[in-house]
């Protein structure tokens, strides 16, 4: 599993869309009947997530892998930064805020209601 896949699992959750209600865990705060992923709310999710108050997760690359518990370390945003499509990625102030808005797109991409303001 990628780097993206693994925030993403951390936001959307790690259940596979085609279980069934039978036998299939749901966390605490879900209903049993899962909600479409095209209605998750990515900020909700992320802002309730523990240490989340405490982290610039909104703008920050480095903050947002902190909060989903990865490690926020130069090969692992290279890694992301492969991933979204850029073989360029050196760290720098600029790269580190593509790849936050990439990956917000992405997820947005993938199903996630991502507000404007972390899209562009």
């Amino acid at each position: 599993m990628g780097i993206f896949s693994t925030i993403k699992n951390a936001i959307f959750g790690t259940g596979d869309k085609e279980e069934s209600g039978a036998g299939a865990e749901a966390p605490a705060a879900e209903s049993a009947a899962p909600a479409p992923i095209s209605e998750v709310d990515v900020a909700a999710r992320l802002s309730a997530m523990p240490g989340a108050d405490n982290l610039n997760w909104r703008t920050s690359i480095v903050d947002l892998f902190k909060l989903v518990g990865l490690d926020p370390s130069y090969d692992n945003r290279k890694e992301l930064a492969h991933e979204l499509g850029n073989t360029d990625y050196s760290g720098t102030a600029e790269d580190n805020i593509w790849l936050h808005k990439a990956t917000m797109q992405e997820i947005a991409k993938n199903g996630g209601n991502v507000p404007a303001e972390m899209l562009d």
